[in-house]
């Protein structure tokens, strides 16, 4: 079936192929792509519509020698698949498969990790100026999409890139431009002229004889060169990267494989810093991703022909998110929603088609997400930013001096906390309650089911001051919702499980589980107080002090890193109530980065499944085993 890519096993082989036959390659590529992430779910709009731009990277430059390093790693599958992983790409974003992302760990051909936007062009221009110090000849090649573009961080890079002068190709994918036919045509011409050997050669000499005229000749050099770069500024989009420094190329028609090669044999040939404009569709290939390309920009396991789920699944936590905040945004013109170019993601699409004028995407700018957010609060408005925890770690600085130290009401919704499964370390949402409970003035909850989500979600509009709800990735538990969001008092947890031999303290999604563990431990005979703690911060230490009083035995709960987290506040609180009898053991996440693989089996590998929660607890109890060794409390 896959005639010519069966006899790719890396990009040597790629380039023993003749040029006429990377087109019915990448005709193999997206079908391969097609069968495989059909079954594992995954990135497939985006990688489907940089197939051949893949190829012709690899076809023109010689990986690992030259880095190739990929934004996001949202486009990466088909460099995964040319880059000798085609056999183990069926395992891909599975548990203890090869990642979904680029893993400096996994391939030579992965010079830098990435699951985060925006840093392409800084992570290429540090190894162009690295290879420069060691006097190399290795080129550096960044592949960024337009959307990274608007994270700041992209910007400062083209900056000093621009200032350095290095030997750096940033290849800009973009896939949103819409351009005519004979426009791109034309474009694609020009491109392959303008970076060819003898207009290169040509111009160069033109500035030098130019130059060399006297007392006029500098004039005539400032002139043409005006009208050059009138002339292609009117012909090509490239304006802002050239006052950045960059010499621009194209618009490139991003599936014509052909002009790719020609312009980027001509381009690695060049010296400083070269922006190659590439136009793809999302989807490509693909009649419903390119139709809806957001809709597949990661999809589930799923059935080709119709693009229906291969599973139907409840409504989600983010669902309830969503339409939670539309019912109290149709109450309140008050409540404004703000996105960092995750309007679905997040839950927020309804709430944008019912009030488009209160609603935000900022694009991928999750600093600028929250102070505009800040700014927003001053005005009186009850701004929610909707943000995965794993990317609000990108504006930590934001939190703290724009929102808490300015004492503002922003509300931060913080999706895919706790383990998000497949897309694995850089997307876990392991350590906001860590980095985010020290900080003065904010307020720091997680709910145990969909209901108590849509009242959190209330309490925290009206609160008055910052506050973080985070809640996780996937389905709720189907219970029965309330008619009405309600406030809760802030604070106070909940006792749900009263029992006699020790006290489990929950938080968010663990508190299910732990329920679960009390029933398994209690047809042993042991009685376990079960404790849904609600709020991070302020912790309940009335709720939680009495029944580590009564019971002797502390034991909690979190899907959050062990350190600084939920945990550590209830030791605290133990150590300062001068509580020395009181022994406390912590169950979360360790002090290492989780690899991928499904929540179920994360947690269960963890412990903080209710098998897990209930086996630590029988074993600190009998104080047993240096797998779960017992922590007291001192003074």
């Amino acid at each position: 079936m896959y005639t010519l890519l069966s006899k790719i096993n890396g990009p040597d082989d790629l380039k023993k192929l003749d040029a006429e036959e990377l087109t019915p390659l990448a005709d193999e590529v997206r079908s391969f792509l097609m069968e495989n992430v059909a079954k594992t779910g995954g990135h497939l709009a985006s990688n489907l519509g940089v197939v051949e731009l893949s190829i012709a990277l690899h076809y023109c430059f010689n990986s690992p020698k030259d880095k190739i390093v990929w934004d996001v790693g949202h486009q990466a599958y088909t460099h995964k698949i040319l880059t000798g992983r085609r056999d183990s790409f069926h395992t891909q974003r599975c548990y203890k498969g090869i990642s979904g992302f680029p893993k400096r760990s996994e391939s030579p051909h992965d010079p830098f990790g990435a699951g985060h936007s925006s840093t392409s062009i800084s992570a290429g221009l540090g190894l162009a100026v690295a290879n420069a110090l060691k006097g190399g000849d290795a080129r550096s090649i960044a592949v960024i999409g337009d959307g990274s573009l608007t994270g700041g961080m992209a910007l400062e890079a083209l900056n000093q890139a621009g200032h350095l002068k290095k030997n750096l190709i940033v290849v800009l994918n973009d896939n949103e431009m819409s351009i005519s036919k004979n426009v791109g045509a034309l474009s694609s011409f020009i491109s392959r002229k303008m970076t060819g050997t003898y207009y290169r050669n040509l111009k160069k000499e033109m500035e030098g004889l130019l130059a060399g005229i006297p007392a006029i000749g500098g004039n005539i050099l400032h002139f043409a060169k005006k009208a050059e770069n009138s002339l292609k500024g009117f012909l090509t989009p490239g304006t802002l990267f050239e006052a950045l420094g960059f010499e621009y190329v194209g618009p490139i028609a991003g599936h014509d494989i052909q002009s790719m090669l020609a312009v980027l044999e001509n381009v690695k040939r060049l010296e400083g810093p070269i922006l190659v404009h590439v136009m793809t569709k999302k989807g490509k290939g693909y009649a419903p991703a390119e139709d809806m390309p957001d809709k597949f920009h990661g999809v589930a396991p799923m059935k080709p022909a119709s693009a229906a789920p291969a599973k139907p699944a409840p409504p989600s936590y983010t669902q309830v998110f969503g339409d939670t905040l539309v019912k109290l945004g149709e109450k309140d013109d008050k409540i404004l929603a703000i996105t960092a170019a995750m309007p679905d993601g997040t839950g927020l699409t309804p709430f944008a088609k019912r009030f488009p004028e209160r609603f935000f995407d900022v694009g991928i700018a999750e600093q600028h997400a929250l102070t505009f957010a800040a700014g927003l609060a001053v005005e009186g408005f009850r701004p929610v930013a909707a943000i995965y925890s794993t990317f609000t770690q990108r504006a930590y600085d934001q939190v703290f001096h724009d929102i808490c130290l300015q004492k503002l009401p922003v509300t931060l919704a913080l999706d895919r906390a706790g383990l998000v499964g497949d897309d694995g370390p850089t997307h876990h949402g392991a350590f906001d309650m860590s980095y985010l409970r020290h900080l003065p003035e904010l307020t720091v909850m997680a709910p145990k089911d969909e209901n108590e989500l849509q009242h959190m979600l209330k309490t925290a509009i009206y609160h008055g001051r910052p506050i973080s709800l985070r809640y996780p990735r996937g389905a709720g538990y189907g219970v029965a919702m309330d008619k009405d969001p309600k406030g809760l008092e802030v604070g106070k947890g909940e006792l749900l499980v009263e029992g006699s031999d020790l006290t489990l303290v929950a938080i968010g999604s663990t508190v299910y589980p732990a329920l679960e563990a009390a029933s398994m431990l209690k047809q042993k005979g042991i009685f376990a107080s079960v404790v849904n703690a609600r709020f991070v911060k302020p912790l309940d230490r009335d709720l939680i002090l009495a029944q580590a009083g009564r019971t002797g035995c502390v034991v909690t709960v979190e899907e959050n890193a062990l350190m600084g987290g939920f945990g550590s506040a209830v030791l605290e609180a133990v150590a300062d109530a001068g509580m020395t009898a009181v022994r406390v053991k912590r169950i979360g996440i360790p002090d290492k980065f989780i690899e991928q693989g499904s929540q179920a089996q994360l947690r269960a590998d963890l412990g903080i499944d209710a098998a897990g929660i209930a086996a630590t607890c029988q074993a600190f109890l009998q104080g047993a085993g240096s797998a779960h060794p017992q922590l007291t409390v001192v003074k």
